[in-house]
């Protein structure tokens, strides 16, 4: 009888406890790391769980057909994101769809009109002077901002004496400051002399019909309310944060929200003396000439430079931190530069401690504050929490009812070999759930319905690599050998089959993956994730365990009820070796 090949394959059949030991290993680390993050159950996608899913196109404006690229629909993606989120809405989904289409999926809990209006209006960017701001927790401190500088010439001056020393809204160091008493004061001050002039322009423009008393009376009253709103403001609070000013007009002053190295931070802002429409382009370059690392050049409109012109005059007079100005995204303070001199001539930088990925966030910022393109809304679609459930169940069920045909169809033709293949599918399955629960918060995953279909799909492709071992086996006993090396001859061949079948099918997943969008997406993804972990537990579980049960006796002499017995089978007789016949003697030799 032919002996199994020694070497690597004689090695792996003598030590198959060492596969088993390294994927139950894995299971006991990947089941402890799921429970540990505290997401036990697989994240559900909103076709499961509910909410509203919104749909938008962008069109493109006359003459602005190649304004529809990637770059402008990865730019508005992140600006919608930022929006949705805004709301208070966790877990909510924005995704591109094909080349025009932005899917916006939120949870239930969510008001849809208003999320309706918040992804897809154009949003609103300002650069409006800051008149007073501190740490959230109440204690005083610098507005910590980045410098700004300008030149007369359209590229950014690098001239150091014309930045003033400061910190990045992201990044740096802050700069003393007054005291909370005295800069609560001057923030009154400021407020009171700020809206006499400019916060109430209706009654400046109607004063000779109006008392000038009346006239200072109500921006003293209107000082005194935006104080109080500024006391009373807990920018330490996510509610707060993106809600703080979100719906104060241009010409009025307002309180608002900002994040500085992690710290929060609440500032009182005059009313807009720029506008994010008068930003031409923004970029992010590094400067390789100075220390200055990254920075953030702007480009604005003729009327827009002028405008800048005559803040950042105004406001080099003052000191910090009323020399600086707010960077406002949809209410929120995004960054506050300061400035020692009047930037002219159309173009500036802000320079700070910023990384490139500050940078580029920044300009994109100020280039996009308003989504870079038009949308208009196809669909808005709400699914509701019952019919998520509903869905869910016919999908468990179906799973159900797929698993137990396969099991039954392994009792019935491979008897004792469902041994094998029933904890090979239990293991499989273990380890898609516990892989699924830690893509949630890993990398977003959802487990929709369609991913749901593609999991059951995947207990027939588990099944098929099964089958084809056996098959192997048994075709090798059916030529007279008995079960080890049967199952040492049958591993390469079904191996190679396997690998092949499940490379197929883990293509098809990828580009159908590539080439789709949306809810089509979790039924590829889960295909690809199903797919090769078929091939880990084949490898690591089902052969092992094969080859340890192959020893055993029942098995091994052929049971009519292992599944491979050599007569219910066919087998030929038993491969013999047979000595070659001598040559016959001549009898005159002998």
């Amino acid at each position: 009888m032919a002996a199994p090949k020694r070497g690597r394959s004689a090695s792996a059949q003598s030590k198959p406890w060492r596969s088993l030991a390294l994927i139950l290993i894995a299971i006991v680390a990947l089941t402890g790391g799921m429970f540990a993050s505290g997401h036990n159950t697989p994240r559900l996608g909103i076709d499961l769980a509910g909410g509203t899913s919104i749909t938008l196109r962008a069109v493109a404006q006359p003459g602005e057909a190649s304004s529809i690229n990637k770059t402008n629909m990865d730019t508005a993606v992140d600006i919608m994101n930022r929006r949705v989120n805004g709301l208070g809405v966790s877990e909510a989904e924005v995704q591109t769809q094909g080349s025009k289409n932005i899917i916006v999926n939120i949870p239930k809990g969510t008001n849809s009109e208003e999320a309706r209006q918040q992804v897809g209006t154009t949003a609103k960017l300002y650069f409006r002077p800051v008149l007073a701001t501190e740490a959230s927790t109440g204690a005083a401190t610098a507005s910590p901002s980045p410098s700004a500088s300008g030149s007369t010439s359209s590229s950014p001056s690098s001239s150091p004496s014309s930045k003033a020393s400061a910190s990045s809204s992201k990044t740096g160091s802050a700069t003393p400051t007054a005291t909370a008493t005295s800069q609560g004061r001057a923030a009154s001050d400021a407020l009171k002399a700020d809206t006499t002039s400019s916060a109430s322009p209706s009654a400046s423009a109607s004063a000779s019909a109006t008392p000038s008393a009346n006239s200072s009376a109500a921006a003293t009253a209107a000082a005194a309310k935006l104080e109080a709103q500024y006391t009373a403001l807990d920018c330490s609070k996510k509610s707060v944060q993106n809600s703080a000013g979100k719906n104060a007009k241009a010409e009025d002053a307002t309180v608002a929200c900002g994040q500085v190295s992690g710290v929060w931070y609440k500032y009182v802002l005059g009313p807009a003396a720029v506008d994010g429409t008068d930003v031409k382009k923004a970029a992010a370059v590094l400067n390789t000439t100075t220390a200055a690392g990254w920075q953030v050049t702007m480009d604005f409109t003729g009327k827009g430079g002028d405008k800048f012109a005559k803040v950042t005059g105004e406001l080099a007079k003052n000191t910090a931190p009323q020399n600086e100005f707010g960077i406002v995204l949809d209410g929120q303070v995004v960054s506050s530069p300061s400035v020692a001199s009047s930037i002219t001539g159309g173009s500036a930088e802000i320079s700070g401690s910023f990384t490139q990925e500050e940078a580029q966030s920044l300009a994109n910022m100020l280039s996009y504050g308003a989504l870079p393109l038009t949308f208009k809304t196809d669909s808005v679609t709400t699914v509701t929490a019952a019919l998520g459930g509903e869905q869910l169940h016919a999908g468990l069920i179906a799973g159900a009812i797929g698993l137990a045909l396969v099991v039954i169809y392994l009792l019935i033709f491979y008897r004792g070999l469902s041994v094998i293949a029933i904890p090979s599918l239990l293991v499989s399955a273990i380890l898609t759930y516990v892989i699924m629960a830690l893509l949630g918060p890993g990398i977003g995953f959802a487990l929709n319905l369609p991913a749901v279909c593609g999991a059951i799909v995947a207990i027939g492709i588990t099944a098929d690599s099964f089958i084809v071992f056996f098959e192997r086996i048994r075709d090798e006993i059916r030529e007279g050998r008995s079960l080890r090396p049967s199952v040492e001859r049958a591993w390469p061949r079904a191996r190679r089959t396997i690998l092949v079948s499940d490379f197929v099918s883990f293509l098809a997943a990828a580009v159908l993956f590539i080439v789709t969008v949306g809810k089509v997406q979790g039924f590829a993804f889960t295909l690809g994730l199903t797919t090769v972990l078929d091939v880990v537990v084949v490898f690591l579980f089902t052969k092992p365990l094969m080859t340890i049960l192959a020893r055993r006796k029942f098995f091994a002499d052929g049971h009519k009820f292992s599944g491979i017995d050599p007569k219910a089978l066919g087998a030929k007789p038993p491969l013999r070796r047979t000595r070659r016949p001598s040559a016959p003697v001549d009898p005159k030799e002998a």
